[in-house]
């Protein structure tokens, strides 16, 4: 199973969202920096609408989700590259990981002690930035030390593999993360063997208030006046809103990481744990929040990882299944069973919209929306599909 490490610095509320996001009170959220010394680690489901439509419409007895894996990690402070707080755990953790989930904190709580002592979300960022770009140039260093004996023996490989350390380090030199380095499909497929800290995809989740939580929920693309001018001016000021403060770093995290940051308050979401999804969605609607920040979290760590869900449907059962993004019908068989793989013939296939939207399998088959698809099938996001094998 893949898994995201929730990363940041001490006192963002990792702790808190990792308890929010798999329902639990596994981790300590204490008010102390490095409270959480071993990492966490929960499954979490992947929350989807489309389950329950189309269980409804296959009169199921029982649903099944997909899931993936959250790991709650030790906070990092400036210095962790060097040994600094816990920044050999914290940097041997985030390798483990396939993807990083940045928590940065936009709140303002005087009892809550940030170890900068001001609230400053970009600063945050460039902290854990530079710590795991200091972490890759070591790594890259060691690595190009040990490629010594083979360039001096004229060896092809060394010398392609040496070409692409210096082409990462020129980059990771100006600050930026190994995963936004402009590289040919040749080059990624050697930067993966390296395990480079900064080359995971990151997404950001933003933590505020609850007071805030209303107020910031939708701020998106369309509402860049709420963006400062300047990332350095005014930022840590007590008046400064959560607003300016969450759209900061959505600006930041599109033009420095090509990723999103989500809008979340930790806080209250670990505190609705106890409830039930429909007692927690209507406590958050009450507040003016028409969806769960953990549930827009969850799907968009999903979908992070490269992973796409399609829907087996029948009396029995409605459940949804992981594959990886591009992967063709029969390795979504084998999703299933490696048997379905081994002896695939066809997949009965129809996209959930379109089956939704009919209301039913023979009112779909009837409108020409069922098909049969081959073993050079696609497989798309929300397909509902029947194998057809034979071994």
């Amino acid at each position: 199973m893949l898994s995201a490490g929730i990363v940041g610095l001490p006192n963002v509320g990792k702790s808190t969202l990792f308890n929010a996001v798999t329902r639990t009170h596994k981790a300590p959220a204490e008010n102390y920096p490095f409270c959480t010394i071993d990492p966490n680690v929960g499954v979490v489901t992947v929350p989807d609408f489309r389950l329950g439509k189309i269980a409804e419409i296959s009169r199921s007895k029982k649903i099944t989700p997909t899931a993936i894996e959250f790991v709650d990690i030790a906070g990092l402070v400036k210095g962790a590259s060097a040994g600094e707080g816990l920044g050999n755990q914290f940097l041997h953790h985030i390798r483990e990981v396939e993807a990083i989930v940045q928590v940065v904190r936009c709140f303002e709580n005087p009892d809550v002690h940030h170890v900068s002592a001001t609230i400053d979300p970009i600063r945050d960022i460039e902290v854990i930035n530079t710590e795991l770009v200091l972490a890759d140039l070591a790594s890259l260093q060691k690595r190009r030390e040990r490629l010594q004996k083979q360039l001096h023996a004229g060896e092809k490989s060394a010398m392609i593999e040496t070409e692409v350390i210096e082409k990462l380090v020129a980059h990771l030199d100006r600050g930026k993360p190994a995963i936004t380095a402009t590289l040919t499909p040749e080059e990624r497929s050697i930067v993966r063997g390296f395990f480079l800290l900064s080359s995971k995809p990151t997404i950001f989740a933003c933590n505020v208030a609850e007071s805030d939580l209303a107020a910031v929920a939708g701020i998106g693309d369309t509402d860049r006046n709420k963006a400062p001018q300047s990332y350095e001016t005014g930022i840590t000021d007590p008046g400064y809103s959560a607003a300016k403060r969450v759209g900061a770093v959505q600006d930041y995290a599109r033009h420095h990481f090509a990723t999103e940051a989500i809008v979340i308050s930790a806080q209250i979401e670990s505190e609705l744990v106890d409830l039930t999804e429909q007692e927690a969605l209507e406590y958050l609607r009450g507040l003016g929040v028409e969806d769960s920040g953990v549930h827009a979290l969850i799907r968009a760590v999903y979908h992070l990882l490269g992973l796409r869900t399609f829907f087996t449907a029948g009396e029995k059962e409605t459940r949804a299944w992981t594959i990886h993004a591009g992967e063709k019908a029969p390795a979504a068989a084998g999703a299933i069973h490696s048997d379905f793989e081994r002896g695939f013939i066809a997949a009965e296939t129809i996209h959930c919209n379109d089956l939704i939207a009919a209301g039913s399998f023979a009112k779909a088959r009837e409108a020409g929306k069922l098909r049969l698809e081959g073993k050079e099938y696609e497989v798309r996001d929300g397909d509902v599909i029947l194998f057809r094998f034979n071994v």
